[in-house]
């Protein structure tokens, strides 16, 4: 089965949500929005109604479907249940993760306990995206390459953000990662170890 899966990763405000849709709409006639935000409060709020508007604006028929826990279930849902012409793309990962430490958290989940759970959810998700028949665009951030977060649940983050982004590009047809708006087929400029020279062949 041809790999029709996508990760598109960046930096805030990079432009990957945009080139996301944008890619979206190459890749289908119509579309399954699957949003992972959670409207907690009065400004997250008006960021979830404004890029609600903004992609009614572009013309694209989009379906929105709110999933901030259930990810892989839901999503194996979708992915079996949807018309071949129809494209689904995940906004993001990164707060999916959010919402399950602090959940962990909130739970008295202890750190190695949390981190043992984050890494069956990254598995379970992985094994769903795998098997997708339709297209499927994963967009997520690069939250590594900054200051170290300066209180433990921070460092938790980044590195749980981390070991998802490298399983979910392990099963991903292409990775994409956008600077300041310029997308980068990470796949394609790969630099493959096993073509390095090895010395010892040589005598």
């Amino acid at each position: 089965m041809e790999n029709k899966t996508v990760l598109v990763t960046g930096g805030a405000r990079s432009g990957k949500s945009s080139f996301a849709e944008r890619l979206a709409a190459r890749l289908g006639r119509r579309g399954i929005y699957v949003a992972t935000s959670q409207a907690l409060d009065d400004e997250m709020a008006e960021r979830i109604r404004r890029h609600r508007r903004q992609r009614d604006e572009d013309g694209f028929p989009w379906e929105t479907v709110e999933v901030p826990y259930a990810l892989a279930e839901r999503l194996d849902e979708i992915t079996r249940s949807a018309e071949p012409d129809t494209v689904v793309l995940v906004d993001c990962l990164t707060l999916w993760l959010s919402n399950w430490l602090l959940r962990l958290e909130a739970d008295g989940e202890g750190a190695a306990e949390a981190e043992e759970r984050l890494a069956a959810l990254a598995e379970q998700l992985a094994a769903v995206v795998r098997q997708s028949a339709v297209p499927l665009i994963l967009v997520t951030n690069e939250v590594g390459s900054g200051i170290v977060p300066a209180y433990p649940l921070g460092r938790q983050f980044r590195d749980a953000a981390g070991r998802v982004n490298r399983r979910l590009a392990e099963v991903c047809g292409r990775i994409f990662l956008v600077v300041a708006g310029i997308p980068i087929d990470l796949k394609a400029a790969a630099f493959r170890l096993e073509e390095w020279d090895n010395p010892d062949e040589k005598t």
